[in-house]
Parts: C-alpha cells; structure tokens; sequence
C-alpha cells in the first residue's frame, strides 16, 4: 500500500534524545572469541549492567546441531556465572511465569537474561548494555535489528556480540556484515528487502507484492515517488480536467484494470 500510494508515511529518522550508538561486532564460534565475548559480559556485569543472552531454540533438537536456550541456562547459571541472577524466558513458558521472570529483569534482580526472540520487541531496561545472539547465522536481518534494539535505551555505552557457526551461508554472511556496518533501519530494511526479493501477492514466492513489468523497487524507487506525485496531482488537482477524464476513461476501457474494482 505505501508503494501505490493509499498510506500516508511519517518518517522518524533519528533516535531519541541521550542515546549513545550501539557497537556490534561478529565473533566466530572458537574458544579466542568467545573468551572475549565473556569479559565483555563480565565488565558490564561488574559495572552493575544487565545482558541478554538469545538462542534459536527452546529445547536441544536432534534434526539441528544447534544450542538452545533450556540447556545454557543452565551452564551459564552454575558454571559461567554463578555469582549472578541467571534468568530464562521463552515461548513456551505459561504467561505468568514469562511476566514474572520479566518482572524481575526489569527491576534489576535477574542480571543476566537467557532467551528466544520472545524478547525481540516491547522490552525497554535501559540498564541492559550487552546483547549476545548465539547462531546469528540463524536470523534474518529484521530480528537481529530488532533484537540489538533491545541495548542501548540509556545513556551508557552499549555492544552487540554475533556469534556465529562455521555454517554460515553467502546470504548469512552479507546479512551479517550489514548488522556490524550500520544502526540505521532505513537502510537494513532495503538491504533486507534486496536479499530476500519482494515476493508475489499471488504465486509462489512466500511474500510480497506483484513486480512492475517494467519499474524495479529498488533501483527505480525516486522515479516511481515522482510517477506517484504526479498520479496524485491529476487526481486531486485536475480531477475535472480533459486530461483527467481521458486518462481516467482509458483506464476503464482496459480490461486488464478489471479487478481494480473488486471490494
């Protein structure tokens, strides 16, 4: 609807007052990056920071060599940080036992906080300054924004640590290289876009809208805003003119436009 025209867009470009930019790095699965992903946990930790920790699973499954959420709970509450309130959220937990462990997050009594995307959105703890996603490989580029956007609400410093498998694919790796280039959601939004391709309203592609026989999304997009202006002037300004009525009687005569009448 925002590429014909039938929504009005209010474009918020920058970020709230007395936020610092978050630094994100991609680290590889290998015992020299994870040692330093784990000072930076335990720096903030020291500094009385707070830290989420995201996996792809729930429970360990036999069908993906992958970590989940269940099991590093529980090694990183009795052996990794034992010293510390290790608190686990996912979707299959019952709502009160999800509000309740939030709950605590919140007020500062979990200081590290091991999840699924469940955490992705709604989320607001300014004293949270690291975000860890195991597997990144894993996510698409929307998630990983969305789930760096769950650091760096307050003033301090803050980081997102990508962990990564040796599985990564040519896709996974542009995803990633992205995320550690820019903080802009204009921009990963387009590149999210670009990789995963538009889609079909109707036909097999997953999502999306019906190509241009001759425009293209990407590269066209300031010509198709004029060729919108311009349908927008005719119609709203000129709506009795020749032009308009000719225009307009054209379109009705075309068969092609049939199920522009439809609902």
């Amino acid at each position: 609807m925002t590429v014909y025209g039938d929504l009005d867009v209010s474009v918020i470009d920058e970020m709230p007052p007395g936020r610092t930019p978050i630094e994100t790095k991609i680290f590889a699965d290998n015992s020299d990056d994870r040692r330093e992903v784990k000072q930076l946990i335990a720096r903030e930790l020291k500094a009385g920071r707070q830290i989420y920790v995201v996996y792809p699973l729930v429970e360990e499954s036999e069908k993906m060599d992958l970590k989940d959420a269940t099991k590093r709970y529980e090694y990183l509450r009795d052996k990794v940080f034992p010293k510390y309130a290790v608190g686990l959220v996912h979707g299959k937990m019952k709502l009160a036992e999800k509000d309740e462990v939030m709950r605590r997050f919140v007020a500062g009594e979990i200081q590290v906080l091991v999840s699924t995307t469940v955490i992705e959105v709604g989320v607001d703890v300014a004293n949270a300054s690291v975000m860890v996603v195991e597997h990144a490989e894993r996510f698409g580029l929307s998630q990983l924004h969305q789930l760096r956007g769950r650091v760096g609400r307050g003033a301090e410093k803050s980081y997102c640590a990508l962990l990564t498998s040796d599985k990564r694919t040519s896709v996974a790796e542009e995803r990633l290289g992205i995320m550690e280039q820019t903080s802009d959601g204009f921009l990963i939004a387009e590149k999210d876009l670009e990789i995963r391709g538009a889609g079909e309203l109707l036909g097999t592609k997953q999502a999306g809208l019906p190509e241009f026989r001759i425009g293209n999304l990407f590269r066209d997009q300031q010509i198709l805003e004029q060729a919108r202006k311009e349908a927008e002037f005719y119609l709203a300004k000129r709506e009795r003119s020749v032009e308009t009525s000719k225009m307009i009687q054209r379109v009705r005569a075309d068969t092609r436009f049939g199920l522009a009448a439809v609902g």
